[in-house]
Parts: structure tokens; sequence; C-alpha cells
């Protein structure tokens, strides 16, 4: 028989630094947890991870971060270790990365450059690796210079996913020109998805967008709401293509629901700047459904890191709802400590348990496009129409006088008015609502 091979995981060692605790207690950022959460990082890259340090230091040392003192002890513990690669919770400057290499004796990233290996490696659609290598090569370029005892090792393992060493060997020149073309490809697919955005406005169909941090649930969420099959794991950055599917809320009206890439603290400007194009969807989106894990220990923390990256892509004041996922692991008084109010919402993606509030609080909250109440009046042998009403919204009565029928109902306002105004009704302007 057979025997399959088992895949080889990479041996990493963690270092983690950060300022005095004092200095970082105000702001509720613990390093510690930094640190757990690049461990979860590097398993979702595919490394084993081995060993790992936090150093505290009041600032970082220009040269290595952490010191020379610390860089010897971190080479001697990495090497009983056996550990292949050295990851930094922090990002590192060239100059950094080139003398750690060196002090190291090993392949050393950070935390940018892990997250970068990740992406490479999700990236399913022309339009994700696109944006990824954009990221990669704008991240790298500064760093090229000295790198040679790390472009010998470009052969395999984490944070090696990507443009790969022929192309990390092409000159600055090269480089440049093709960042040029994939910024030229990304603005390309900005100009179509704003297109596609405004075909949606005129068709009156909306688009409601789930945000939050990675791994908060959003991808079992959507497929609970869609029947869809949208991969969901436990690793981080499991999505990152977007994924859009059609859901009837309770009025009868369909809106777009849209999965997105999820959020994570110290996420890489470089990587903001390359996903430009896709974070735009949410810009464009007439409400935003915030998911939040409310197991996690640390998700006020999270909740502050999504905040401050909507804040940075300038949709801050968006409608929000916030959602509070993963209640079927809270107790009773876990649960009851959770906010209420009319923009909040407790569900559990797997149970399903709360998703009845959540559709209805989705569909009160769609503020461009609300509910209504109104009558309609026309032929009785109008069945297009009344087979509308019943369809699209809530039909509330009907009263048919000789051969005329009155219909009250609830239903968007922008169908109610297209319904009215419209005297030469026809079903195909509604296949999109």
């Amino acid at each position: 028989m057979r025997i399959p091979k088992q895949r080889i995981l990479e041996r990493a060692y963690l270092v983690g630094w950060d300022r005095s605790r004092r200095a970082s207690a105000p702001t509720g950022y613990d390093p510690e947890e930094s640190l757990e959460e690049l461990r979860e990082l590097a398993t979702s890259a595919g490394a084993q991870v081995v060993e790992s340090v936090l150093q505290l230091s009041p600032e970082p040392d220009p040269a290595t971060l952490v010191g020379r003192g610390k860089a010897h002890e971190i080479r001697v513990n990495a090497r009983a270790a056996q550990a292949q690669v050295i990851i930094f919770d922090h990002d590192l400057t060239p100059t950094q990365l080139r003398n750690l290499e060196e002090a190291l004796d090993s392949k050393v990233i950070d935390r940018t450059q892990l997250i970068l290996d990740i992406f490479a490696g999700r990236a399913r659609s022309r339009e994700g690796q696109l944006q990824v290598e954009l990221a990669q090569l704008t991240y790298l370029l500064p760093r090229l210079s000295g790198r040679g005892t790390l472009l010998s090792r470009l052969g395999g393992g984490i944070g090696t996913r990507g443009p790969g060493e022929q192309q990390l060997e092409f000159d600055r020149r090269r480089i440049r020109a093709r960042i040029q073309r994939l910024r030229q490809g990304i603005e390309r697919v900005r100009s179509e998805r704003a297109l596609h955005r405004d075909h949606r406005r005129e068709n009156l169909l909306f688009t409601v967008a789930l945000v939050g941090y990675t791994n908060a649930g959003k991808s079992t969420l959507f497929n609970a709401l869609t029947c869809a099959h949208v991969s969901t794991s436990d690793r981080l950055f499991v999505t990152l293509d977007p994924t859009v599917r059609v859901v009837q809320l309770p009025s009868h009206r369909r809106v777009l629901l849209s999965d997105t890439v999820g959020f994570i603290r110290k996420l890489p400007p470089h990587l903001v700047a390359a996903f430009r194009a896709t974070l735009e969807e949410l810009e464009g989106s007439s409400l935003l459904v915030q998911v939040t894990d409310a197991f996690h220990p640390q998700h006020c923390q999270q909740e502050a890191a999504v905040e401050h990256l909507l804040e940075t892509l300038g949709i801050v004041e968006a409608p929000r709802l916030l959602v509070w996922n993963k209640i079927d692991l809270l107790d009773d008084a876990a649960r009851a400590r959770l906010p209420q109010g009319p923009r909040a919402v407790a569900v559990s993606a797997v149970t399903g348990e709360g998703f009845p509030v959540l559709l209805q609080k989705i569909d009160e909250m769609l503020e461009a496009d609300p509910i209504v109440e109104a009558e309609f009046e026309f032929s009785a042998g109008d069945g297009e129409r009344l087979a509308f009403l019943h369809r699209a919204g809530n039909v509330l009565s009907a009263r048919y006088e000789d051969d005329r029928v009155t219909v009250r109902a609830r239903l968007a306002k922008s169908l109610c008015e297209r319904l009215q105004s419209d005297r030469t009704f026809h079903a195909d302007w509604v296949t999109h609502n």
C-alpha cells in the first residue's frame, strides 16, 4: 500500500518587540496578544512554531530592533530549536533586516512579509493576484539592496511565495515598470467595479457588505444566509477574493450580500493601498454589517482595529449594523453582557440563532430605500402587478369592487414609486430587484 507523503512544516521562531507594558497599557494594546496572533499567522502560512520570545524595551534599536545582545540570544535559542525561519512581529527597516540576517545567520521575515505571503498563497482570482503582487513588489523594492543572503534562499518556504527569485533579481528599473503595469491593471479593475456599482444603483439593487476582523466568522455567516459554499476555516485570512450572492429579506426585496477580506491589527499599508479597488466596494455599500467574534477575549481590541481601518478608508460614517457572532459559545451571563441597541444583534452563524432578527434589522436599516406601506388600485385583470406585489412585498389586504382591485402592501419605497408611476408595467425590470 502506498503511504501518502506528509507535508513538512517549516520550523519558525517568533520574536515580538514592544515598548514597556506601562507605555502600551493606555491604548489597550497587549504585545503578548499580538505575539499570539503572530503565532496564528505563522500557522496559517504553513509553519510549525517551535518557540517565541518577547523583548520589551524603551526604544527600538536602529540597527537590529532588539539590540545586539538580544540578537545573539535569539540566534543561540533558534539554533537549539532547529528553527529554519525567524519571524518578527514588527515591520523591519531594510537596514534592520540586513543586519539581522547577518547576526542570526538565518532567514528573517517580518510581520508584513508574513501577511503578504499568506495572501499570495490564498489569491485565486486574477484581480487578487495582481493586488498581492503589487503589494509584494512595493514592499520589497526598497529592501533589495544587500539582500543576497535572502535571495539565495528563495527556493521555498514562508515568505517566498509570489514574484519569486527571478522576478526579484530584475533591476530596479524593470521592477518599477512592473509596478506601473500592475497599477494600471488595478485601475482598470477599479473602473469596472465603479461601472458595476452604477449599474446596481440604476436597477435599485442594494449591497450589504460583511466586514470585520479576520476569523470573526464572516464566511460562515455568509454561507448560512446565502446557501453558498465559500471556504471556511479557523485559519486567518481564508477569504481573500470577495464573493457576492443574493439574499431575500423579510420584506421580500432582494439585496446583494458581499463577503470581504478580514481586517487585522497592524495591517500592512502596502496591502491596504493595493487592495483599494476591492475595499472600495465597501464605499458603495448601502449598509456595513460589522461581524465581531463575541467569544474572543480581545474582541474590543479587534473592533478598534476594524474601526481604524474603516477610518483609513474614509467610510466610518457609513450606516452600520454590529453583529455579535459565535454566541453559541457563550454562557447566559456572557450573553447578557453584550451591548444591546437598535443597531446591534447577537447571532450564531453555526446554529442560525438570531437570523430572523438579523435579516429584519438589515431590512429596517437600508435607509436609502426604506420599507413603506402604500395602497394601489388597478384593473382586476392586471394579474402581473398583483403577482409582483405578492412577490416583492407583503400584501396586507386586497379588496375587489367590480373590475377594480385595491391592494394595501408593504414594500421598498423605490419599488412602490416605480410601480405607481409606471403605467406600462413590465416584469422585466423587477427581476433586477
